[in-house]
């Protein structure tokens, strides 16, 4: 057990005592600082003499004890290694995998850093680094440069420059690193590994060269891992890193909506929930929509900060241009989006135009949505697909909905619709976005928006609409979007009977009794039909005192502007379906 003045060489060899005890020696304590100094965590570092193998673990004090693993991560990320000496120096910073490779050097008076094993590149903030010239140091085996490739790929848009060793002329042997270099010239000088920095080296965008070694997977403890929280751009709805689709029916608005949410992004303004945004670049492609007739004017509609909002044009290829396409020339974008540095959110419009191949086959939608998702994870931004529902799906999961294989919905960590639904009684008609499915925390509810079209300030000749967003609802989209639907499959035979009552009713009154015996023969509801009176401009009348009731056209050159009639009260006397309403549209006794 610890003592209150344990210092963290002995807390190391406490919590290491088992592999100690196996033979495995000591090898190092590094230390984790923050910009001021103040140590985080640390790595022990443990080597066995006779196979060689490792057993690296961080260490950190949790206001008790010193346990094993790292604390809480800043949301920018883990600090790297030696940050307070790469801060201090403004000469060129090497990156080497792992942290006795950055000390070798840190030895000779080169400035060093390594943000850890070779899967640690993610998890890094790179920030400080900002406006250097980099060096890149590969290990030479498959996971250095592996690490290197995600390096430079964390370094572009940040640093001046970055520079890449070649390993392969070094004489290395397999999983070599800049220790076993430095092993091998012992009169090695910082002048001689600027040397090496200077030589032509390759592009780190190739392919990794095969080493001759067998395929290997990389197993990650779980104790190595630390638990993060999902980054969310707009919490529960867009999450940092992740892919998300919206779909819904034609005539929703989807495309204003993402746009409106674009808006929000650019200009840090709120979220429909009244939360703040964190301000950030978008960028937005679409196959549908103009740029400067639709998008644009969609954007400054929706208070975009216009600054911060890049649209996607054409390729260039030497002399030639031709149009972006996302099945294509995805890597051109992710190039393009890592020079913008604080991109958070892209819109793709639409999304299934990312798939080359079937979009109704798996397989292929997870092969084409992958470069999405894998762009998404690289550059910390949120993706937003738009996409449509399949014809005749109404009353399924509203995510099996979405148009295309089902694969569009599985990759999706968040699936929001967007749906009209009638006026009903008082409730006017309006416009819902409903979360249909989110992985990474709760589904359902929703928002209701309307759509404005209006002309913009600066350009009053230029209409655009944007959404305007109403209150928070609750339900899960199913329900919302299964009474929807029933609204807009009663409205439509609603129109029907009338259509049909007016035509009946052209050549003259009949009884309520005689309407329903050919509405029977006709196919339509009894009830439909009564509700329809008042669409159709038709009212009941009885003919003399305990005469029949007679239906008759009131407008005969143009019906009632349709409005839902509340549903009649039933009463039981004399098999009477109604109280009389006149020609509000009355339920008729029979």
């Amino acid at each position: 057990m610890r003592t209150d003045d344990e210092t963290p060489k002995a807390a190391a060899r406490r919590l290491s005592a088992a592999m100690i005890a196996e033979g495995y020696k000591a090898a190092a304590l590094h230390a984790y600082r923050n910009a001021d100094g103040l140590t985080l965590f640390y790595r022990i570092r443990l080597k066995h003499p006779g196979t060689g193998d490792k057993w690296i673990r961080p260490m950190h004090h949790n206001g008790h004890a010193f346990v094993i693993g790292e604390p809480p991560a800043p949301a920018i990320g883990k600090p790297l290694y030696r940050l307070p000496e790469l801060l201090a120096d403004a000469g060129p910073v090497y990156v080497v995998e792992g942290e006795a490779c950055a000390d070798a050097l840190a030895g000779l008076g080169v400035i060093a850093t390594t943000s850890g094993s070779a899967d640690s590149a993610d998890a890094a903030d790179w920030s400080p680094l900002r406006g250097r010239e980099m060096v890149i140091w590969p290990d030479n085996d498959k996971a250095g440069e592996r690490y290197a490739r995600a390096v430079a790929a964390k370094l572009r848009g940040i640093a001046a420059s970055v520079e890449w060793i070649d390993s392969a002329p070094l004489a290395l042997p397999e999983h070599g690193d800049c220790v076993d270099w430095l092993a091998q010239h012992p009169d090695a000088t910082a002048e001689t590994v600027h040397t090496l920095a200077r030589a032509p080296a390759p592009d780190p965008s190739p392919p990794p060269v095969s080493t001759g070694s067998a395929p290997r997977v990389i197993l990650r403890a779980a104790c190595e891992v630390e638990p993060q929280p999902v980054d969310w751009l707009w919490p529960g709805w867009l999450a940092a890193g992740k892919l998300h689709l919206i779909g819904g029916a034609p005539g929703t608005g989807k495309t204003t909506v993402a746009v409106g949410l674009a808006a929000i992004v650019s200009a840090g303004g709120r979220w429909p929930d009244g939360s703040r945004a964190r301000a950030g670049s978008v960028v937005i492609w679409s196959g549908e929509d103009d740029d400067a007739d639709t998008l644009n004017p969609r954007l400054r509609a929706a208070g975009a900060d216009t600054r911060h909002v890049r649209t996607v044009g054409r390729m260039v290829d030497g002399g030639e241009s031709y149009p972006f396409d996302p099945a294509r020339d995805l890597d051109a974008l992710c190039d393009a989006l890592r020079a913008i540095r604080d991109v958070r959110l892209l819109v793709i419009d639409p999304v299934v135009s990312a798939v080359s191949g079937d979009s109704h086959k798996n397989a292929e939608v997870r092969r084409g949505l992958q470069p999405l998702v894998d762009l998404a994870g690289e550059l910390g931004c949120a993706v937003l697909g738009i996409t449509h529902f399949s014809k005749g799906t109404s009353g399924r999961d509203p995510v099996e909905r979405i148009t295309g294989s089902v694969a569009f919905g599985a990759l999706a960590r968040v699936v929001l619709v967007t749906a009209k639904q009638d006026e009903d009684g008082d409730r006017p008609a309006r416009r819902v976005l409903l979360r249909a499915k989110c992985n990474i925390g709760p589904d359902g509810g929703g928002f209701v928006y309307e759509l404005r079209q209006e002309p913009l300030p600066d350009f009053p000749n230029v209409e655009a609409s944007r959404v305007i967003w109403g209150e928070m609802i609750d339900g899960t989209a199913r329900e919302v979007l299964a009474d929807a639907e029933a609204q807009g499959e009663e409205v439509e035979e609603r129109r029907d009977a009338a259509s049909w009552l007016r035509q009946l009713l052209a050549g003259g009154p009949l009884t309520a009794k005689d309407i329903k015996r050919q509405a029977d023969d006709a196919g339509h509801a009894w009830r439909t039909v009564q509700r329809a009176m008042r669409i159709a401009g038709v009212e009941s009348k009885r003919d003399g005192f305990g005469g029949a009731a007679l239906w008759r056209l009131v407008n005969r050159a143009k019906p009632a502007p349709f409005a839902p009639v509340a549903p009649h009260s039933e009463s039981g006397a004399n098999g009477a379906t109604g109280a009389d309403q006149g020609a509000a549209g009355e339920a008729i006794e029979l």
